[in-house]
This record gives structure tokens, C-alpha cells and sequence, in this order.
């Protein structure tokens, strides 16, 4: 009996070691944690049946919208927050698929730009890396500021709206007196004009008045100072030349007839005769036709009583009509020589232009 009960025990012993030492060897095998390795493994069997869930978007809007992760913020604070935005349809499977993956621990705070075209591995991705947190926006040749700030709003990626940068676009006098000094811009005036046109990439917590400044020194870098220094040589201010080059931005559709269309220009300043250019109508108009740049009549010529009409009023307009892309400014300050005082387009629906020197030679190329 005695006997019985040592075995006994012994077998007991035996089998508590071989207990030990087996959950020691689950220790090691899973890093320590058992009980995770095991959710993992029952995640990993959920999950490998929901591929198609995984891989369905949760829409079919393609429009970017600014999500913010703050610091603190947990996964399933995260994932209840993509769901209220409409970007994932099931916040529990986005927060097992940030499990399964290890991506749990990686979300970084930022601001993301996101659509409902995106599948939760792609938005999972995105959202580990704040890199992916930038806003790419294009400032087009011959646009005027409310057409950017029109950009803005239908971009949605910005924290501000149209009418915000608007704002800090007409308010010149809030920037550095020295700069609009060399701008040649007067503290009560607009910075229409100084938004260069380019694709810029922009850190998602741009404001309003940052983008301003950021296109107006984009601006004075792209022109350098040679641009300047020549455009104060010839007797002209900054601005002076970004006026005539928006003229002639909205008037040219080839760059390589620019240098030409502004010694059309050029010359007729020289000799103090009307710049009579149609796009200053058209701005003149302030949009009251239901579009900014609309057709205009040649009645239009006399009857839109605006400053900006040059059909009505010598020199150059008070100030630029539009934001002129470098080609245009280099133009204004470096015309190509000619004999020209008229052009107009083309017969053959080009939008080429051919020039003359005589009023009689301009009417005998008309169509």
C-alpha cells in the first residue's frame, strides 16, 4: 500500500514537471505570452474567412477627406472614428486586423487624407506612417483668388476654407512691410497676382494665411532677383510687370508666343496708347455674369465701367487681373523685340495668333 501511494505521488510529480516544463516551452515558443499567441491563432481563423469584408471598400466616393488621429488616441477609439466618417463599415474587424498584424501599436497621430475607396489593409497602412500626411494642390496658370480659394473648398484636404484664405490673400497689410515693399504692393491691396502657379505639397496643418505666404515666397524664389532688379531698371515695379504678365497669361495659350503677345504690350505703353486687352473686361465684370472669365460683346468695351477696363482707361489696370505662371512674368520684364501694336487669334481655331504692325494689317487678318 505503502508502495502504491510513493508511485502514486511520483507519478503526480512526473506529471506536474512535464506540466512546467510544457508551459515553459509555450513560454519561449510564444515570447512569453501563451494567451496571446492563442488569440492570435483564433484571430487568424476569424479573419482568414472575412478576406472579402477585408478587401471591400467601404464606398465608392473617391473624395479625400482629413482624418486626425490625436496622440492618445486607442485603436478602437481610432477605428470608431473611421466608422463615424464613413470610411470602414466594421470598426471591430478593422481593430482585429490592426491586431493580427501587429499595427496596433504603430498608428501614428497626424493628419491623413482618406476615402471610402480605400480597403481597411490600405487605410491600416496609411495610418502607421505620417509620411502618408501631406496635402498635394495645384495653383493653376491664369486663375484668379477665388478660383484657388474655389480649389480649396472642393479639395477638402485643407483645415480652412475658401473664404478663409480669401481673407488672408486681401490682407496684405498683415505681411512683412519689407516684402510687399519689393512686391510693390500697397498695403490696402490684394496679393492677387503673387500666387505662383505650381503643384505644391503642403503639411496637412497648413492655414490660411501660411498658404498665402508660402505661394508669395514660392513667387519671389521662382522670379529671382534679376527678375527685380531689371523690372526696376526698366522703371517698373514688381507689381507693374505682374499685371501686364497676368494680361498676358490670359490671353496667351502657348507659352512660346508670350515674349511676343507682351512686346504687343510693351510697345503700346511706350507710346501711351490703350492696352484695350479683353481679359481686363472680363475681371472688370467681377463675376456678375455667373462665371469669371464670361464671353463678352463689343458693347462691353465701353459699357463696363471699371478701372480695370482698359478699353476706357490708359496704362496699365490698378493691379493684376490674374496669378501668372513664370513663363508669363519672364515675358513682361523680357519681351522679345518687334514692331507689333495688334494681334489677334487665328482663322483656323488654334488658338495661335497672328500680328500685325498697322491698325489696317490687324483688320485685314481678321476672319
Amino acid at each position: 500500500m505503502k508502495r502504491l501511494l510513493q508511485l502514486f505521488t511520483a507519478l503526480i510529480l512526473m506529471a506536474g514537471l512535464c506540466g512546467i516544463a510544457a508551459l515553459a516551452t509555450l513560454f519561449v515558443v510564444f515570447d512569453g505570452d501563451p494567451v496571446d499567441a492563442v488569440q492570435l491563432a483564433l484571430l487568424r481563423f476569424s479573419l482568414a474567412g472575412r478576406q472579402t469584408e477585408l478587401e471591400t471598400p467601404a464606398g465608392a466616393d473617391n473624395t479625400l477627406v482629413r482624418f486626425t488621429i490625436t496622440p492618445g488616441d486607442t485603436p478602437a477609439l481610432v477605428a470608431q472614428n473611421l466608422a463615424s466618417a464613413q470610411l470602414i463599415t466594421d470598426a471591430e474587424l478593422f481593430v482585429d486586423y490592426l491586431r493580427l498584424e501587429g499595427l496596433d501599436t504603430r498608428i501614428q497621430a497626424s493628419t491623413y487624407f482618406l476615402s471610402q475607396t480605400q480597403t481597411i489593409p490600405q487605410i491600416a497602412r496609411t495610418i502607421i506612417d505620417s509620411r502618408n500626411s501631406s496635402i498635394t494642390f495645384r495653383v493653376v496658370e491664369g486663375s484668379r483668388l477665388e478660383e484657388i480659394a474655389a480649389s480649396i473648398d472642393s479639395d477638402r484636404s485643407f483645415g480652412f476654407s475658401g473664404q478663409d484664405f480669401l481673407a488672408a490673400a486681401r490682407a496684405a497689410a498683415g505681411m512683412d512691410p519689407a516684402l510687399l515693399a519689393r512686391l510693390g504692393v500697397p498695403a490696402d491691396a490684394t496679393l492677387e497676382g503673387f500666387m505662383l502657379p505650381e503643384t505644391y505639397v503642403l503639411p496637412p496643418d497648413i492655414t490660411a494665411a501660411a498658404l498665402r505666404d508660402t505661394l508669395v515666397e514660392q513667387f519671389v524664389t521662382s522670379v529671382g532677383d534679376a527678375w527685380f532688379n531689371d523690372a526696376a531698371a526698366q522703371g517698373f515695379t514688381a507689381r507693374d510687370m505682374v499685371t501686364l504678365a497676368s494680361i498676358v497669361e490670359r490671353e496667351s495659350v502657348f507659352g512660346d508666343e508670350d515674349a511676343l503677345i507682351a512686346s504687343v504690350y510693351r510697345n503700346r505703353l511706350n507710346i501711351g496708347m490703350l492696352l484695350q486687352a479683353d481679359p481686363t473686361v472680363q475681371y472688370g465684370l467681377n463675376g456678375t455674369r455667373g462665371a469669371w472669365w464670361p464671353q463678352i460683346t463689343q458693347a462691353d468695351y465701353q459699357n463696363v465701367a471699371s478701372r480695370y477696363n482698359t478699353y476706357l482707361y490708359d496704362g496699365l489696370p490698378p493691379g493684376p487681373i490674374a496669378n501668372p505662371g513664370i513663363s508669363a512674368l519672364r515675358a513682361a520684364v523680357y519681351p522679345q523685340q518687334s514692331p507689333y501694336f495688334f494681334f489677334r487669334a487665328l482663322c483656323d481655331g488654334s488658338n495661335r495668333h497672328v500680328f500685325a504692325v498697322t491698325y489696317e494689317e490687324h483688320l485685314a487678318n481678321g476672319c
